[in-house]
């Protein structure tokens, strides 16, 4: 009979752990190379990150931590009884996994395996003879139970007990190190990748959406949003486009909103960790033209994109698959998700047509046809049931279309007789906490209007000391709807009052025309903005 006395392993020598690499299949690839230490969050310094990796001027210090976790349970069925009668060995082959009903999640901020951790494939190695206990944690341990602890007197399942002299089969060292290769590699099976430790920079893997969460964003989830900060000093600059970035934005899940979507005429859009690391995550080049409009989907798992060659792609962030694909019959230059039905979105571009179209059908459900000869910008109001287009319908006789108000539905005009200056309006903002929005004219100053019918404009209030000189520059409110963001076609980025509309602060952001800004959602302080030349910069 087998000894049931516990033997430790001869472990005196050091383990490698291999780190294994996983790029992404298919369109999507990561260009960055591997990175170098994280930055410390809003510590100071400034860090410019490249393709290379980011290289801080300041450097931190991390310590990574150990990590304990139980194993899954096993049914009755999955046990046959040894020739001794009194021990229970699991019917599974070696290198077959657990089955999923107790996932693990190994530390995203551990890029080795934990000291003691063994697999569960590899606990279920039918061959072993010998046993030993996986750590001291107050955690269940996977332990060889007695008949009586799996089945009661009557036969039927009972709860197993935890002894002090609790074991586990032993398991070889060649096969652990055999296991941990294959935990690496089969990230796409389930298991998230394990983040860096010190002194480790690990390949490009998956993002691991469902599950990471910053550690700067974590304290702010639980708590209102405050007042927004002036930020005056850049956390990180990000390049690695090879063309203007024509925008940016957050995820809008706040738990993962340590991630930044930019969209480039380079042909890609790019996935950030704009606020622990800097480094670019992914790279997606899904389109042979310019990618002029990039939004995340609400639920933050994938995103849609739309350029200059006429194609439209739902992505699926972590796998890189095509959930949807359209074509459409004009250049795209403005996308929106339905605020309501998020399977819904509508599109325009160099056509006098606005597009809606359902993600599940892969098919145009509605048309929105006006006499002009582009869509700039599009914005829903009430929750979905009108929205605005903005056009390049201006001339020096009449400025009517220049933004059009369309019922949803019935795809019906409600007013074009909103702005009647003659500019066009390259970018609109709704207000997060008024019913009103503002539009950003090619006449160097953000309008303000009211969000419903007839929609007025403010001759009161208006923002005004940025150029914007036919770029597309975009406009934001601050979440808390206390502070303005523009950028400027001479690289500046103005921040203004709302209420009073004075100038709050003036940032030397860029050395081209800056056309894209957009404020943090959780936190504070933060704001990232592009520009023509390539680059984007991260502000706190």
């Amino acid at each position: 009979m087998a000894s049931l006395v516990a033997y430790d392993d001869s472990d005196s020598e050091a383990e490698p752990e291999p780190v294994g690499s996983l790029h992404a299949a298919g369109e999507m690839k990561d260009t960055s190379d591997r990175a170098g230490p994280r930055g410390q969050g809003f510590a100071p310094g400034i860090l410019d990150v490249t393709e290379g990796g980011p290289q801080p001027t300041e450097h931190g210090s991390e310590a990574s931590g150990s990590l304990c976790l139980p194993l899954a349970g096993l049914g009755r069925s999955e046990w046959r009884a040894c020739p001794s009668q009194r021990l229970q060995w699991p019917r599974r082959e070696p290198g077959v996994p657990f089955p999923p009903s107790e996932p693990l999640h190994p530390s995203p901020w551990s890029s080795h395996t934990p000291a003691g951790y063994v697999s569960p494939a590899a606990a279920c190695f039918k061959g072993a003879n010998l046993a030993r206990e996986i750590c001291d944690c107050p955690q269940p341990t996977f332990c060889v139970p007695t008949r009586s602890e799996v089945t009661g007197e009557n036969g039927n399942l009972s709860p197993r007990k935890r002894h002090k002299d609790s074991v586990v089969p032993y398991v070889p060292k060649r096969l652990r190190q055999l296991q941990a290769v294959k935990t690496d590699t089969g990230t796409r099976a389930g298991v998230e990748p394990q983040g860096p430790s010190v002194g480790c920079a690990p390949d490009p893997a998956p993002l691991g959406v469902t599950s990471r969460v910053s550690e700067f964003i974590r304290p702010y989830l639980d708590s209102p949003y405050k007042g927004t900060r002036v930020p005056r000093n850049v956390l990180f600059h990000l390049r690695g486009h090879g063309g203007p970035v024509n925008s940016t934005q957050w995820c809008p899940v706040p738990s993962q909103s340590h991630m930044l979507l930019s969209a480039s005429m380079d042909k890609t859009f790019k996935v950030w960790d704009a606020v622990d690391s800097g480094r670019c995550l992914q790279t997606y080049t899904l389109h042979t033209e310019a990618v002029r409009a990039a939004r995340w989907s609400p639920c933050g798992q994938s995103i849609l994109s739309g350029g200059f060659d006429f194609a439209l792609h739902l992505t699926d962030l972590e796998t890189g698959t095509q959930l949807f694909n359209g074509h459409s019959d004009f250049r795209i230059t403005a996308l929106k998700f339905h605020p309501k039905d998020h399977n819904l979105f509508v599109c325009g571009g160099f056509s006098s047509e606005i597009k809606a179209w359902d993600v599940r059908t892969g098919k145009v459900v509605r048309g929105y046809k006006a006499t002009v000869q582009q869509t700039l910008d599009i914005l829903f109001l009430h929750e979905g049931t009108e929205f605005l287009s903005s056009t390049d319908a201006s001339s020096r006789d009449s400025a009517d279309r220049t933004i059009i108000a369309w019922d949803f539905r019935t795809s019906a005009k409600i007013s074009n007789q909103i702005f009647h200056e003659r500019y066009t309006c390259p970018s609109l903002t709704l207000h997060p906490r008024e019913p009103v929005f503002l539009a950003q004219t090619n006449g160097n100053y953000l309008a303000l209007f009211s969000a419903v019918w007839p929609y007025r404009m403010s001759r009161r209030r208006r923002y005004e000391g940025h150029k914007v000189e036919g770029y597309s520059v975009g406009c934001e409110c601050s979440p808390d709807g206390d502070l303005l963001v523009t950028g400027s076609a001479d690289g500046r980025v103005l921040l203004y009052s709302f209420r009073t509309a004075s100038r709050a602060h003036t940032l030397q952001g860029h050395t081209q025309a800056c056309v894209g800004t957009t404020f943090h959602p959780v936190l504070p302080s933060v704001l990232a903005t592009c520009s023509w030349e390539g680059d984007v910069k991260v502000w706190h």
